[in-house]
């Protein structure tokens, strides 16, 4: 899962807070407190004022545009923290604001950002980037003031601040930069001035960093670096071949009931619990954090029908995982359950305290034998019982953490309480009927019984044509041929009407590449405001079971609010993609000020089923290989989440294109 760099912000080396942000800053200027003494900063792309984070004198100075409410934005977190541990203090990040505009708290965030920093530098303002994050669902006037008291800013200037909008004209500067450097969409990077757009793998970073690096070390005087390499930087990577997004395998089935053993784990719970809970967590990711006062709630809720169930997943890139999960497994082996979550308890606390000297004082806090403890970390005692929870998460895929299994159900990440509380109940009575019709099943033997039929090998569902990988409509080197597709003048849609392009996207709700692309879509709506007309097609896939009412869902906000409602609701849908059942649908839509009696009357009667199932005979007629996502350029055809500058190639072949007559 997503790791927010606020929550590395102790780890900062060679940072200093900067002086209150405000004032212009010279692109020349060769000593600020953001640059560091004698670093000269880029004309291209300067650095300015602006947040950072690592050594002022880095050799790599990543400047990211971005946007707090932009769910891209969050993903590529964890990557970004992965470059930090990875290149230490050869690296520094650069935060520049770039609010879209149809993220309606994306500015105010922005604002509150800056303010912390006007107010404590760096440290506060990376404390309130995490907390922006975690909270990015809900980002209105009150989650604001509560996490600018949690941060501990002064709220008076804080709110006058927020009242007299202070930081919006350095918002402003970094908005016009973005534009001036051709930063369309978020996130946004500049590697030493070389571009790399969109929630990328650290794989993708890696190339460009090392590349960027190479050279950087070539370069005297140091204190050039920066300016130079802006001025002339490497060249960024090629775009991604269009193939491979459509060879992605389909993502593992949820439903799917997957054997998941106990073996010797820790557990916390009866083992006559009718709901078995596996755990993959890692005690250094702060989403395994978030999530455990859930798991209490649960314990609280369910009594002695859950068990909960610990595997370690220490991720590669938390350098203190393992020894954690070492001194974890050190206190089951001497004191059981009871001294295994005492110790959990202890360092999800202290998730930032976790070198060697913390661990031996937790030891010592966990009244632990000292001797044992010490030679159990020294001869790596329990590495091959942490090895064998990682296999078996590799074996059940469970990418990630935290990653569940509830009586082998797949629960994936931070949920909120309900999701969970919705599978369990599920499950539960599942366990109930299986009780009843396995003769000699108790509560004792349930759960082993039913691993027994479990599923041993994967099953996939979802994706579309990303997943299915088809033979395309059209061989690669006829890519030219136009497709008719019959039009919807009453479709959601953004651009101009005599739009030069007009590029038609069918798309389903629940499909996992669909969602994928949003930010391609985002980019091309700020790339090409009055050149493309965009115009959204409803095609939900019968193997996706909330994908028909939530098109309908999406499209009663249209009928009420316009394209304005439709695509605020569109983007709620996608970035809440596995919760999107009728309550859902029915709890955004009351956020979202909808009409409550015409929704659900328009849901119940499925008014709206009609014209997308319209869509969907558009799509079928027009003769091409349709999955989703799917698109036409002005008729010309092509599938699956193609980066960004695959779109672009496309839009500007159109543009270019003589005028139909």
């Amino acid at each position: 899962m997503a790791l927010v760099l606020g929550f590395v912000v102790g780890n900062i080396t060679g940072s200093k807070a900067p002086a209150e942000p405000g004032g212009e800053v010279a692109a020349e200027a060769t000593a600020n407190n953001a640059n560091g003494p004698n670093m000269v900063d880029a004309e291209r792309i300067p650095v300015g004022n602006s947040p950072s984070l690592g050594p002022a004198n880095a050799l790599v100075t990543i400047v990211e545009f971005s946007d707090f409410q932009c769910p891209f934005c969050t993903r590529v977190e964890d990557t970004l923290h992965q470059i930090r541990q990875q290149y230490g203090n050869d690296v520094r990040i650069v935060w520049k604001n770039a609010p879209l505009p149809f993220h309606n708290n994306a500015v105010p965030a922005a604002e509150a950002a800056m303010e912390a920093f006007a107010q404590g530098g760096n440290a506060k303002f990376w404390q309130m980037h995490g907390l922006l994050y975690q909270n990015q669902q809900n980002l209105d006037t009150a989650t604001l003031e509560r996490l600018a008291q949690q941060v501990g800013l002064n709220m008076a200037r804080f709110r006058t601040a927020m009242t007299n909008h202070t930081h919006v004209a350095s918002i402003d500067r970094d908005k016009a930069l973005a534009q001036a450097v051709g930063a369309q969409g978020t996130p946004n990077f500049f590697i030493n001035g070389t571009q790399v757009t969109g929630a990328q793998p650290f794989d993708r970073f890696k190339t460009v960093i090392d590349q960027v690096l190479a050279r950087a070390r070539t370069i005297q005087p140091r204190n050039r670096v920066y300016a130079n390499m802006v001025a002339d930087p490497v060249p960024g990577e090629a775009p991604a071949q269009p193939q491979q997004p459509q060879q992605r395998p389909a993502e593992p089935d949820p439903a799917q009931v997957l054997r998941v053993p106990v073996g010797n784990s820790p557990v916390q719970g009866p083992n006559t619990a009718l709901v078995t809970v596996v755990v993959f967590s890692d005690f250094q990711c702060p989403f395994c954090s978030r999530v455990n006062p859930t798991m209490d709630a649960l314990r609280t809720r369910y009594g002695n029908d859950i068990r909960i169930v610990w595997k370690n997943e220490p991720l590669p890139f938390h350098d203190k995982a393992r020894p954690a999960a070492e001194l974890a497994m050190e206190a089951f082996a001497q004191r059981g359950n009871a001294g295994f979550w005492q110790m959990h308890g202890i360092l999800f606390q202290n998730q930032t305290a976790l070198d060697r000297p913390d661990l031996d004082r937790y030891a010592q806090q966990a009244n632990l034998n000292m001797a044992r403890y010490n030679a159990a970390m020294s001869a790596h005692t329990h590495i091959p019982a942490i090895d064998a929870d990682h296999n078996l998460a590799q074996q059940l895929e469970a990418n990630g953490t935290p990653h569940f299994f509830i009586n082998g159900r797949r629960l994936v990440g931070a949920q909120p309480e309900d999701a969970f509380v919705r599978l369990i109940d599920e499950v539960k009575t599942k366990a109930e009927e299986f009780m009843r019709s396995h003769p000699g099943t108790t509560r004792a033997n349930l759960y082993e019984r039913m691993m027994a039929e479990a599923d041993t090998t994967i099953r996939r569902t979802g994706g579309g044509a990303a997943a299915a990988a088809p033979t395309p409509a059209a061989p690669a080197e006829d890519e030219n041929r136009v497709y008719t597709v019959r039009d919807n003048p009453r479709a959601p849609s953004f651009g101009p009407a005599n739009a030069r392009v007009v590029i038609q996207h069918f798309s389903d709700y629940q499909c996992p590449f669909c969602s994928r692309v949003a930010s391609q879509i985002a980019q091309i709506r700020q790339r090409y405001p009055t050149q493309v007309r965009f115009v959204w097609r409803d095609y939900p896939l019968p193997f996706h079971n909330n994908a028909m009412l939530a098109a309908e869902a999406a499209q009663e906000a249209f009928a009420q609010r316009g394209n304005q409602g439709f695509w605020r609701f569109h983007d709620h849908l996608f970035e809440n993609q596995q919760h999107i059942e009728r309550a859902d649908l029915e709890r955004y839509a009351q956020e979202q000020g909808l009409d409550m009696a015409r929704f659900r009357a328009a849901l119940d009667g499925h008014t709206h089923q009609a014209r997308v199932r319209d869509d969907m005979a558009a799509a079928d007629a027009s003769g091409a290989q349709i999955g989703t996502p799917a698109f036409f350029i002005n008729g010309k055809f092509f599938a699956g989440a193609l980066p960004f500058e695959e779109f672009q190639r496309r839009i500007d072949a159109a543009l270019a294109a003589p005028a139909a007559r």
